[in-house]
């Protein structure tokens, strides 16, 4: 695992010990970002299930402003750390340990908006067009924000679920990658 372009380009990832984790690979990155980006101009970026924090911390190496990295399992927030620290990238971020809807309620507290949002949950969580909900409602998405979801290729999430739209699904084997744009309340419950 390492960054695969930017200003970190290069640099390896620590992966989290155990098998609790399921880092994305490079290939998937690679045409995530190839997508979404592949450059950024100081946007803000949540990676919710951050993990070993390489999609945020990839987003930061191609000019994002800001990250916010957040995960249940404290072994992983060490590992965020550790892997922000060895990019160069710990000044425009921050890693807290907590469950994905307590944090969002904690980030709403913040202000915080964002305008790239990570979820990349594991597998057996099929509710992420829930936590996309929860952060529209409290504010959290900057208008057209883009959410990526990183999730089993067997399931679907849909074209469209309250105010967001996707705008593309790709599969890679077991992996499927679904974006959406936050298109704003005015677009809620077409």
């Amino acid at each position: 695992m390492r960054v695969i372009s930017g200003e970190a380009k290069g640099r390896p990832l620590k992966a989290v010990p155990g098998q609790t984790t399921r880092p994305t690979t490079d290939k998937v990155k690679e045409a995530m970002f190839s997508i979404i980006g592949p450059y950024f101009d100081g946007e803000r970026v949540l990676d919710l299930f951050a993990g070993t924090g390489g999609l945020g911390i990839e987003a930061l190496s191609r000019g994002a402003g800001h990250a916010v990295f957040i995960d249940v399992n404290p072994r992983s927030v060490e590992v965020v750390r550790r892997n922000l620290e060895a990019t160069g990238l710990a000044a425009r971020a921050e890693a807290y340990r907590n469950d994905a809807r307590r944090a969002i309620r904690q980030l709403e507290r913040k202000g915080a908006k964002f305008d790239l949002v990570f979820l990349d949950p594991p597998y057996a969580d099929k509710d992420c067009d829930e936590l996309l909900g929860e952060l529209a409602g409290r504010g959290l998405l900057a208008d057209r924000a883009v959410a990526v979801v990183e999730h089993d290729a067997g399931f679907d999430y849909g074209d469209r679920f309250g105010p967001f739209g996707r705008s593309r699904h790709a599969v890679y084997g077991e992996t499927a990658l679904s974006i959406y744009r936050y298109e704003g309340e005015e677009h809620h419950d077409r």
